[in-house]
């Protein structure tokens, strides 16, 4: 048995089930490489802000870093790039521990979705070359925000906010799901800093997903 409580349970995608944070990290270095006066300024902003989708990073970076406009042109040019940079290596990426053992067993339990801010069809595209296809009831990517991806689960399952659990790795996962009233499980791996240490609406932390299947199998009803 598991958590009781639970109607819909939904995972963040790099960092939760695939340990691809890196590969994006690096692919920001890569992409704004060309200006080497802002590139670690513009990593860090990366970094503080996994979670939010690379669209909405780039018109902020080139209107509040860079402080140039972003033509039409460049825009298409750093998404294209980006998404070379960033495909073969997520594909490559290994798995969070514990992650397809989990997903093998919830998904028969519950109905799971699947949530990131990577774009739909690189999402999507990533999922079933992984084999991942059959563990989720829907997968939901860029454009669509993840406050609006949790609203619309809500419909699909008829689960009540308290009811429905999200798993994210970033602190825009955490707002969103402070957005919407959701349950959040924060996934940190040991050997970085808590960033979720101290932080309200936060109702544990785990290691990986072994960690977290542990959790929920150890609060039944």
């Amino acid at each position: 048995m598991i958590d009781c409580r639970i109607a819909a349970l939904i995972l963040d995608f790099d960092g939760v089930i695939l340990e691809s944070v890196g590969v994006k990290t690096r692919a920001f270095h890569e992409l704004f490489s060309f200006r080497p006066d802002r590139v670690e300024e513009i990593v860090d902003y990366h970094r503080r802000n996994t979670g939010v989708s690379r669209f909405d990073k780039f018109r902020h970076i080139y209107r509040e870093i860079l402080k140039e406009p972003l033509t039409d042109k460049q825009f298409t040019w750093l998404s294209d790039r980006y998404a070379d940079l960033v495909v073969d290596g997520v594909l490559a990426s290994p798995f969070v521990p514990g992650a397809q053992e989990f997903l093998r067993k919830f998904s028969t339990r519950l109905p799971l979705f699947i949530v990131s801010a990577s774009p739909q069809e690189e999402l999507e595209s990533i999922i079933r070359r992984r084999g991942l296809s059959p563990f989720s009831r829907k997968v939901f990517g860029a454009p669509t925000r993840k406050e609006e991806a949790i609203r619309e689960i809500f419909v699909m399952t008829g689960s009540a906010p308290g009811e429905t659990l999200f798993v994210g790795d970033a602190l825009n996962d955490l707002n969103a799901a402070m957005a919407t009233g959701v349950r959040f499980i924060g996934r940190q791996p040991p050997e970085e800093p808590d960033r979720f240490r101290g932080m309200e609406g936060v109702e544990t932390v785990v290691a990986d997903l072994a960690d977290l299947s542990r959790y929920l199998e150890g609060r039944t009803c």
